[in-house]
């Protein structure tokens, strides 16, 4: 089954729509550059009212490694997504820091990218088309050489969620600014986004 990670969620009202859709995870974004972002205090209120079984994950950019394990060892976060620069050597230091998970975000441009993306020391890997939250979709047919299960994010919509589900399997499926209207989350696009997700994922792979 495709996962679904509903990501940028910012108010009181998103977590509870959240929680009424049950995506397994959920994205609060720390990078104080985006106008999604959320101060830590917000993030552990909001964790607090989010339901045990959504997984929350940290999104960050260039952050430094120890502000990173905090989030992660107090609970605030389960996982950890590096949405910028973020090198090996500064990946294995957060490793040293938290066995947590780490998603390490790659802007897919051209076969190098995915390349970087197949030997990335993090646990996980995150296929996006720039640095988050763009609207814009990549070119899906880079892909044919990805080797590992990955967080598919990029200009994802309810109008092609299903075609990139159907055509690529991805663990995961990453969505902010696809759900939104006017800059902020719209309860209505996440309901459809999550419904085009699960439908798809019944019809049987050919």
């Amino acid at each position: 089954m495709t996962k679904i990670k509903l990501c940028g969620l910012s108010r009181p009202c998103d977590i509870e729509a959240a929680n009424h859709l049950k995506p397994e995870y959920i994205g609060f974004v720390f990078s104080p550059e985006s106008k999604r972002y959320i101060d830590k205090n917000r993030a552990a209120a909001f964790r607090r009212l989010l339901a045990p079984a959504i997984q929350a994950v940290g999104v960050f950019v260039n952050e430094d490694p120890r502000v990173i394990a905090a989030y992660l060892e107090q609970g605030i976060i389960d996982i950890a997504q590096l949405h910028g620069r973020e090198s090996a050597a500064y990946i294995r230091q957060l490793q040293c820091l938290t066995d947590k998970p780490l998603i390490q975000a790659f802007r897919i441009n051209s076969e190098r990218d995915v390349e970087s993306a197949n030997t990335s020391c993090a646990s996980d890997i995150l296929l996006d088309s720039g640095p988050g939250g763009t609207g814009t979709v990549f070119d899906w047919k880079l892909l044919g050489q990805i080797n590992r299960p990955y967080f598919l994010a990029g200009g994802l919509t309810s109008h092609n969620a299903a075609d990139a589900v159907l055509s690529l399997r991805p663990y995961a499926v990453d969505v902010s600014s696809g759900i939104e209207t006017g800059g902020q989350k719209d309860i209505a696009k996440m309901n459809a986004f999550v419904s085009v997700v699960r439908a798809a994922d019944k019809i049987p792979q050919k």
